[in-house]
């Protein structure tokens, strides 16, 4: 079992996270799945191979990426900088490329698009 998936307010599979058109071009779209500080945060973003989804957790400090709802830093369609510290995580594997932690990797949480919805496998 992935180690996620153990984590309170974690999705099931088949959970539908939102609407693909709810993704923004550029950018992110977060899902909050839960209440309080043990709410579970996903950031989705679009990568070259569709859609992508990550654990909404910088490995640095165990915070969300972006300090507003909805508002991530992606640069050329392929990079997700954490709005606190400029970690830079390559969207296609989630690896942490530059920053203070560097060689760390992003939690992908996989999903699939069905229809015009996006859901966790």
């Amino acid at each position: 079992m992935e180690e996620w998936r153990g984590v309170q307010y974690a999705p099931a599979a088949g959970t539908v996270l939102c609407k693909l058109a709810d993704i923004p071009a550029e950018g992110g779209r977060e899902v909050v799945l839960g209440e309080g500080e043990y709410s579970f945060r996903i950031v989705l973003v679009y990568s070259s191979g569709g859609v992508r989804a990550f654990h909404n957790r910088c490995p640095h400090v165990h915070i969300p990426l972006n300090y507003e709802p909805d508002v991530f830093h992606v640069f050329d369609g392929g990079i997700l900088m954490c709005a606190h510290h400029g970690a830079m995580f390559r969207i296609e594997t989630g690896e942490c490329f530059d920053g203070p932690c560097e060689t760390s990797r992003l939690t992908v949480i996989p999903v699939t698009v069905r229809g015009d919805s996006v859901v966790v496998t």
